[in-house]
């Protein structure tokens, strides 16, 4: 029991470093409001690595070893773990398949960086409809909320070029 009572301890310590974690994926995004659709896939990117890392370290036989030892001693803490791990896997999932969606975008952003209005405007539709496709597929992406943001972010970059242009012009 001793030895229970301090891998209890442990792992209570995990799951508050992993709650942090979690809440502060959760909250909020401060960004400049010029921000381009970039800096989305690098978040996502960012996000993605983090939870990983976290999920690896989980997956470790450490942390394995230590768990099963809490089962066997049918431990309460286990019921807290289970919840958290799952909300990793969800967050980890949630991030790769982002990333995997705003990649389909990517070939979009160096050449509307470059492009002049007239060629900006004939690249919109394969870039709309690439932007539909992930709203239709994406079973992450597809909230309003971050289909707003992405949209935001595509136009701030169009408007962008745009300055660009007419600046050098």
């Amino acid at each position: 029991t001793e030895v229970t009572e301090k891998l209890e301890e442990v792992v209570m310590i995990w799951i508050k470093q992993i709650r942090q974690v979690l809440v502060e994926s959760e909250q909020i995004r401060r960004e400049a409001d010029d921000i381009g659709p970039s800096a989305e896939l690098e978040h996502w990117k960012t996000r993605m690595s983090s939870f990983n890392s976290l999920l690896e370290e989980i997956k470790s036989s450490r942390v394995k070893k230590i768990i099963s030892i809490l089962q066997a001693a049918r431990s309460k803490t286990l019921k807290q773990w289970k919840d958290l791990d799952g909300r990793i896997t969800i967050a980890a999932n949630e991030a790769k398949d982002n990333v995997k969606y705003l990649y389909t975008l990517d070939k979009f952003f160096g050449p509307l960086a470059k492009a002049s209005p007239v060629t900006l405007m004939e690249q919109v539709p394969s870039l709309m409809n690439t932007v539909c496709m992930i709203y239709c597929t994406s079973p992450y992406y597809n909230t309003s909320e971050r289909m707003t943001s992405l949209l935001l972010k595509i136009t701030n970059h169009m408007i962008n070029t745009c300055k660009v242009y007419l600046c050098e012009g």
